[in-house]
């Protein structure tokens, strides 16, 4: 199978952005894109990020992250223009934190429709995760850990790989693999 795009499902810290990293590198000559859920919050407003309206996207002290129509529309639009760019040629990997679990995936269906994706789960032991977290700086505490295990909950998978023990280069082997 020649797949067009690797969406990498994983919680906060869990090693999504090494893996994608390192399958641009382990998947050459090709070309791959990778972007991430952090790009799409990165590129939002002020005003749609933090605790804010409520509309957008909001990350609570104790790890919690809520979601508003606003965001949501605008995380349709970004999906709908990651499948665009697949279907136009482009190779993508996908970096991912499935809040809604098979909902949040049933949406990325939708969108790529048609195209050959690769479901990976990347898991991180609750624990693992929190000391990156902590080690990273830039992620509120209780993030991590609050969504190691919940993000995976009824999501399927067409291969799994864990981070706890496992380097991201190893991974992204592992997956390419499948690729």
């Amino acid at each position: 199978m020649d797949h067009q795009v690797i969406v990498l499902n994983g919680g906060s810290s869990s090693g999504k952005s090494g893996i994608a990293r390192c399958l641009q590198a382990v998947l050459l000559p090709e070309t791959w894109l990778t972007f991430g859920t952090d790009t799409l919050v990165d590129g939002l407003p002020a005003g749609l990020r933090g605790s804010g309206s409520g509309a957008g996207i909001g990350f609570g002290a104790d790890g919690g992250v809520s979601v508003g129509e606003a965001f949501r529309a605008l995380d349709e639009a970004w999906a709908a223009g990651i499948a665009a760019m697949a279907r136009a040629g482009a190779r993508v990997v996908v970096d991912e934190v499935f809040l809604g679990g098979p909902a949040s995936q049933e949406r990325w269906r939708r969108a790529l429709d048609g195209l050959q994706v690769l479901w990976v789960g990347v898991r991180c032991a609750p624990e693992v995760a929190a000391g990156r977290e902590t080690a990273r700086g830039d992620r509120m505490a209780g993030m991590a850990a609050a969504q190691a295990e919940a993000v995976h909950q009824g999501v399927v998978y067409d291969i799994e790989v864990d981070t706890t023990h496992t380097e991201s280069m190893e991974c992204a082997r592992i997956i390419a693999a499948h690729v």
